[in-house]
């Protein structure tokens, strides 16, 4: 059996100048990132490389049709290597662009175990959440079916996955929050998955401990406080990554990604909305086990961390919940425009679109029970 496969190799650098400094950025390079990123920072390096502002070719999250747009603009660049910088639309976006084997998006998806690696693809990310500099899937919304889907090979993986925390600086709080809560959703879902190991097990723990720490601290004091802890959400985020990246998510990003398809409503964001009551539903059917154990966890991370109730006899997955809206308050899913008639097939393309990931749940969910999941959240 697999215990656990690292990939790419990590590096850190305090500054975007050092990197670029380093790996000789120029000709032969192609940068991805979004225009207000590259300004303030990159700009400076007056760097002789391409340079493409992902929102020139759609706004929000990756969709199949930006994709193509942007693998069409590439045409013109006789690119060895591709750098990523930004959140997780560039990074899916360019793990798509370094592929070879494909005619299309829609012929990617149907030839995944085939495709080709043809770029060196460098992966730098400006967000504490997504965890996808160092997994092999990138995830499109797929808009002829309405739903996202993820792209799986292992030409995926980037050559080098780089932390430079010098990008989280001008972060809207919001981003932050809802990012690094999709960090701590990957480190749960891939510690309660069927087939984790004590090796990834190590990973999802470290970066839940990680999380937990500054949130208590956000609760006790501020929410500016995270920007001391930025490089700690930084490297939580990359080993949650590496954690999932071995035995994948589950339930809670299964059932995300019908909202994100059809209101685009952020990755981090609409994974927030499940994450809790997911997990009381975990609790409801099979209490002991691997999840007893995650609970322990949660617990000892909040009385640590000084958080109010934590040494009350209240379950760790409410007290998490009340932990999680001192750092942003839970949205319910009609203030993004649900109404009563999407529950039905929101509950229906999850079944449909997503048992890669509902295979990977704690326990095993009925179209029914996540239908009511959905319906409590309304």
């Amino acid at each position: 059996m697999k215990q656990i496969l690292i990939k790419p190799e990590i590096q850190s650098y305090d500054t975007f100048k050092a990197f670029a400094a380093e790996y000789e950025l120029g000709e032969g390079d192609v940068i991805l990132t979004n225009e207000y990123i590259y300004s303030p920072i990159m700009a400076a390096e007056n760097l002789k490389c391409g340079v493409i502002y992902q929102e020139k070719y759609g706004m929000g999250e990756p969709t199949d049709v930006m994709t193509e747009a942007i693998l069409e603009e590439m045409k013109k660049y006789n690119a060895k290597r591709i750098i990523a910088v930004g959140g997780g639309t560039i990074i899916d976006i360019a793990k798509v662009l370094v592929l070879e084997g494909g005619d299309g998006i829609d012929d990617m998806y149907d030839k995944m175990a085939s495709l080709k690696k043809g770029k060196e693809l460098i992966i730098i990310p400006t967000t504490c959440g997504t965890g996808s500099e160092v997994t092999n899937i990138a995830v499109l919304n797929r808009t002829k079916l309405g739903t996202k889907q993820g792209m799986v090979s292992t030409a995926m993986f980037a050559d080098k996955a780089v932390l430079i925390s010098e990008f989280l600086g001008s972060l809207p709080y919001k981003v932050f929050a809802t990012s690094s809560i999709d960090a701590l959703v990957h480190a749960v879902e891939s510690y309660l998955n069927p087939d984790a190991t004590v090796f990834s097990g190590m990973y999802s723990v470290k970066a839940i401990e990680m999380i937990l720490k500054g949130y208590c601290r956000i609760a006790a004091d501020s929410p500016e406080v995270w920007k001391e802890d930025a490089k700690d959400y930084l490297i939580a985020s990359c080993m949650a990554g590496i954690a999932f990246s071995n035995n994948g998510c589950g339930a809670v990003h299964a059932m995300a990604y019908a909202i994100g398809g059809k209101y685009h409503v952020p990755h981090g964001e609409s994974n927030y909305q499940y994450f809790v009551p997911v997990l009381k539903v975990y609790e409801e059917k099979e209490s002991g086990g691997r999840l007893e154990e995650l609970k322990d966890i949660l617990k000892k991370c909040m009385a640590s961390g000084g958080f109010c109730g934590a040494e009350d006899d209240k379950s760790a997955i409410v007290l998490l919940g009340e932990l999680l809206d001192k750092v942003l308050p839970a949205k319910k899913m009609r203030e993004y425009g649900v109404v009563q008639e999407d529950i039905e097939p929101f509950a229906q393309s999850t079944v449909d679109n997503q048992q890669r990931l509902l295979k990977n749940s704690y326990v095993p969910l009925s179209q029914e029970e996540i239908k009511a999941i959905y319906q409590s959240c309304l």
